[in-house]
C-alpha cells in the first residue's frame, strides 16, 4: 500500500514537472522556438484547432518560424491567430509558407516575462506540495486505522520529503536555465 502511494505520487510530480515544462515552451524568449506557436488555437471552418494540427512549424533560423500548413487555404486563419495572439509577432505569406520572425526582446519585457517564469515555477512547486499533502494524509488515515504501522509511516513519509525535494528541484534546475534564455541578449 505505502509502494503503491509513492509511486502514484511520483507519476502525479512527473506530469506536474511535464505541465511546467510545457507552460516555459509557451514562453517567448529571444529565439525562435517551435513550441511558442504549438498550441495557438486556430478558428479553422467553425473548429477551433491547434496550430500542429494545421501546419508544420520549424524554426530554420535562431530569429524566425516558418510554418508550413497542410492546407494553402487555412493560411488566412493562421495569420488570424497569430496576429490576434499575446505574442506580439507578425507573420507575412509568400501564399504557401508563412514566416514569422521573432524581434530581439527590450530590456522591460524580459523582466516581465522573468516575473511570469517565476510565477509559473512557483505553480508547480505548490502543485508538487498539494501532492505530497495529499499522499501524506491518506497515509495518516491509514496510520490511524491501523493499517500502517508507525515506523513504516515514517519510513513513507522520509521518502515522500526526498520526492518532493527532488521534483522542486528540478523546477529550480529549469526556472534557472529558462531565466538565463530570457535573460540572455
Amino acid at each position: 500500500m505505502v509502494d503503491e502511494e509513492l509511486n502514484d505520487a511520483e507519476a502525479k510530480m512527473k506530469k506536474a514537472i511535464l505541465a511546467t515544462q510545457e507552460e516555459f515552451a509557451g514562453i517567448r524568449s529571444g529565439r525562435a522556438n517551435p513550441a511558442l506557436l504549438e498550441k495557438l488555437k486556430v478558428e479553422y471552418y467553425g473548429t477551433e484547432m491547434t496550430l500542429v494540427q494545421l501546419a508544420q512549424i520549424s524554426a530554420p533560423e535562431p530569429r524566425l518560424l516558418v510554418i508550413t500548413p497542410f492546407d494553402k487555404g487555412s493560411i488566412p486563419a493562421i495569420e488570424k491567430a497569430i496576429i490576434t495572439s499575446d505574442l506580439g509577432l507578425t507573420p507575412s505569406n509568400d501564399g504557401s509558407v508563412i514566416r514569422v520572425s521573432i524581434p530581439p526582446l527590450t530590456e522591460e519585457r524580459r523582466k516581465e516575462l522573468v516575473k511570469l517564469v517565476h510565477a509559473r515555477a512557483e505553480e508547480g512547486r505548490v502543485a508538487i506540495r498539494n501532492i505530497r499533502r495529499h499522499t501524506r494524509e491518506t497515509l495518516e488515515k491509514a496510520k490511524k486505522s491501523g493499517d500502517l504501522p508507525e515506523d513504516e509511516f515514517k519510513r513513507a513519509e522520509r521518502k515522500l520529503q526526498e520526492l518532493t525535494d527532488n521534483y522542486i528541484g528540478e523546477i529550480d534546475g529549469m526556472l534557472a536555465r529558462k531565466e538565463a534564455e530570457l535573460l540572455e541578449v
